[in-house]
């Protein structure tokens, strides 16, 4: 399968950049029998009493830290992931070359992150102090790299879901189709029958990374914390066993539960990684229908999309989009899909 397939041409000036002024206030793009061009705040009439969403209830650590090497080179740091109190998994960037041994200075030398090791694109970091705290003071909102601005106090609320969980603090980026959900929205579809459960997938920067093969098969994902506790596996089989649809919101959300049932339509509770890379070919076992943003070109997110809503349906509903002007990527619209392969 050939990547060049998956590409297509996004004017720049429909990437959203900054959120929409209120929460919610979005389009909704609806893939049923034809395309139906809808407010996000219309998602109720597409769900049926007995539906089932399930939210990723991950939270987006302030993963972006600023600091300096002793001769004063600047460096920029993105947590990849925490790996315990004093450690962490990161991304550098800077103007002077970092060798292990090093150390990084932040607030006037007062904490201090010593490199402990390179590997491939990332580096293990020792921090003075606990990581969890550093970032709570002193981190900045992690903003995707395709949106070119420095982070702004706004993001700290928008660039989180409202039903993010402080409890799992651990995702360096958002799971961004729930970024739409006010708690209005979700205490009015509960009012009409919508069931609602949880899981945890811990998003990390490998999202991001582009696809550098052409043959899709030859791509290797990176891999992504998961848990899926005994609540939401009964839920979940209770709904499946009954005939009721699951709906994923989020391409995180649908990556989890296909990954807990990769072998059968049977969940159990789990908790470790996954390394599931979806693409057209792939048969669902547990989700019918998908809420998500639209997705960057010849990337993995889009892969997946394409394999859910069928690749050439896809493609249609995405140069839809652009004729049409929706905006792209975390904080821009949304789209509802069935299940079309």
């Amino acid at each position: 399968m050939n990547l060049d397939d998956f590409n297509f041409d996004l004017p720049e000036d429909l990437i959203a950049f900054h959120p929409p002024k209120i929460r919610g206030a979005s389009k909704l793009l609806v893939m049923g029998e034809r395309f139906e061009d809808k407010a996000f705040n219309q998602l109720e009439e597409y769900l049926s009493p007995g539906d089932l969403v399930v939210l990723n209830n991950t939270k987006v650590l302030k993963a972006r830290l600023i600091g300096f090497k002793e001769t004063g080179a600047k460096v920029e740091i993105l947590i990849e992931r925490v790996v315990d109190s004093h450690l962490a998994s990161v991304q550098t960037k800077s103007n002077s070359k970092l060798k292990e041994g090093d150390t990084v200075y932040l607030e006037g030398k007062t904490i201090q992150l010593r490199l402990k090791e390179k590997k491939d694109y990332l580096c293990l970091f020792e921090f003075s102090e606990p990581v969890l705290s550093v970032l709570d003071n002193f981190g900045e909102v992690p903003l995707p790299p395709y949106i070119k601005r420095p982070a702004a106090p706004v993001d700290e609320e928008r660039y989180q879901t409202v039903y993010a969980d402080p409890g799992k603090l651990n995702s360096v980026a958002a799971p961004t189709a729930g970024l739409h959900f006010d708690k209005s929205h979700l205490d009015l579809l509960k009012s009409k029958g919508i069931q609602f459960t949880e899981i945890t997938l811990n998003i990390g920067l490998g999202t991001f990374k582009p696809i550098k093969v052409n043959k899709i098969e030859d791509h290797v994902i990176h891999q992504e914390r998961i848990s899926v506790d005994d609540i939401a596996v009964e839920t979940i089989m209770k709904a499946k066993n009954e005939g009721r649809r699951v709906i994923a919101i989020g391409t995180t959300v649908l990556r989890c539960l296909e990954s807990v049932a990769m072998d059968s339509q049977v969940m159990e509770p789990y908790e470790g990684e996954t390394d599931l890379f979806i693409y057209p070919g792939y048969q669902f076992k547990i989700v019918d229908a998908l809420l998500t943003n639209f997705h960057l070109p010849k990337s993995s997110l889009f892969l997946l999309v394409s394999a859910f809503g069928g690749s050439e349906r896809i493609m249609s509903a995405y140069l839809h989009a652009i004729r049409n002007e929706y905006r792209f990527f975390s904080y821009g619209d949304s789209m509802f899909i069935t299940n079309g392969e």
